[in-house]
């Protein structure tokens, strides 16, 4: 059959669209059309680039990291770790308005550099601090957003997860991603903590300090209470350190960063079979998930590549009668409406291939772009409809709590998120800065 490419497109997104409303999962929704279109518009012999591709991708040594610091993140998890992390770091509060909820970001911050995911940090500050902050008379809103907003930052805090696998679909050195990535995670997290402060300064209801009696605690006390958590959060700088010296690659760091989580657990007493099992179990069961979706993008991509779809939109985009910013904007657009509907890794799956040969004919490094597709998935964890952060402390939150007043909670998160973007998108240095340092050492 012979169609114009331009036709192909709107027949793929359509085909693509239709089957996703019927509720087919999208790891077979690309697959599938995938292989339709390529039997249509080119024959049996053609499927040979579903296995080339596939293996190609399975066969690249970094994507070890994956399950290794998802299998990490799952230990901690279920290490107590968390809980004695926010337990010692609220005592440092001090009179502070909405004291507890900074600490609370902070918390978030240092287990986003242990874990590298969102859906178990979100979990574990829904069951512990988040009745904290209720309990001491937060705002609702602001305790809420607090959560899903801090608990979001593990796709920008290292060693993010997202950031892995756009490195190993945009073929960019995970390394500088990580380095990159550094200066606007915490200026993010430096954001929302302002925004905390400032609501809570000029309204010191929505944040009250925690009673005098739970603060009021020596100083060498507060110093043991962080005692339990000293040896995790080492683990976590030594992996991070490992990477951005050279030390070790990305893949090495991972496992020499689960035998250092396994070894804190067993000397913390909390290290059992049981824990072990149910880790394994969720990081396979992630992992899965993961490269199943990562598997019918591959094919799907492949095959529009050898159908010209490639060469066309990147042609399409370069060929418009705008300032590259302008295109760098549209391509945000297309990303933040895609969060609406669809999860992180088909997103990038799909749009990867052909915005990141686009931004690099415009001229712009695809490392920082990189950080900017993180930063657009960080605002899609929280959007609805789809929202999964949302959902994820729904699962958790008392009962009296509703979907709705979550998604109202963490509005004016994402707005501060849209700022955070802005900044990147209009002051690059912000995130290439730092690499050229250590580039320069």
């Amino acid at each position: 059959m012979d169609l114009s490419i331009e036709l192909i497109s709107i027949l793929m997104l359509a085909s693509m669209a239709g089957l996703m409303i019927i509720g087919m999962p999208l790891a077979f929704v690309t697959g599938f059309v995938a292989v339709v279109f390529c039997l249509v518009f080119r024959d049996a012999n053609s499927l040979v680039i579903a296995a080339s591709r596939t293996y190609g991708f399975v066969n690249t040594y970094v994507l070890v990291a994956v399950p290794m610091f998802i299998l990490m993140a799952s230990i901690l998890e279920r290490s107590g770790v968390a809980r004695d992390l926010y337990d010692a770091l609220k005592v440092w509060a001090g009179p502070l308005p909405g004291g507890v909820g900074v600490m609370t970001l902070l918390a978030a911050v240092l287990m986003a550099a242990m874990t590298g995911i969102i859906g178990g940090e979100i979990i574990l500050l829904g069951l512990v601090a988040l009745p904290q902050m209720l309990r001491l008379g937060y705002d609702r809103r602001l305790a809420m957003g607090i959560v899903c907003g801090g608990g979001s930052l593990g796709t920008m805090i290292p060693p993010s997860i997202v950031l892995i696998f756009y490195g190993l679909t945009a073929n960019v050195s995970i390394g500088d991603l990580f380095i990159a990535t550094l200066i606007p995670g915490l200026m993010l997290a430096g954001i929302y903590t302002v925004y905390v402060i400032t609501r809570c300064a000029i309204d010191p209801a929505m944040g009250p300090p925690a009673p005098i009696e739970e603060r009021a605690i020596p100083v060498t006390e507060k110093l043991r209470m962080l005692k339990g958590v000293l040896l995790p959060i080492l683990v976590g700088a030594m992996v991070l350190g490992s990477i951005y010296t050279g030390a070790a690659s990305v893949s090495e760091a991972a496992g020499v960063g689960v035998a250092g989580v396994v070894l804190s657990a067993w000397l913390r007493g909390e290290l059992s079979w049981r824990m072990l099992r149910e880790a394994s179990y969720q990081t396979m069961s992630t992992c899965g998930l993961l490269l199943w979706l990562t598997f019918g993008a591959n094919t799907l991509i492949g095959v529009y590549n050898l159908l010209g779809g490639i060469a066309f939109l990147k042609s399409a985009f370069t060929g418009l009668p705008f300032d590259p910013i302008f295109v760098v904007l549209i391509m945000m657009a297309v990303l933040l409406i895609m969060g609406f509907f669809m999860d992180w890794i088909g997103i990038m799956l799909l749009t990867m291939p052909v915005f990141v040969p686009t931004i690099t004919a415009l001229g712009y490094d695809p490392v920082w772009f990189g950080i900017l597709f993180c930063m657009n998935m960080q605002i899609s964890y929280l959007t609805p409809p789809f929202g999964p952060a949302c959902f994820y402390l729904k699962g958790v939150a008392p009962p009296e709590i509703s979907l709705d007043d979550i998604f109202r909670a963490v509005t004016p998160f994402i707005a501060l998120q849209i700022i955070g973007l802005l900044l990147v998108l209009f002051f690059p240095e912000i995130a290439l800065w730092l690499p050229s340092v250590f580039y320069a050492l």
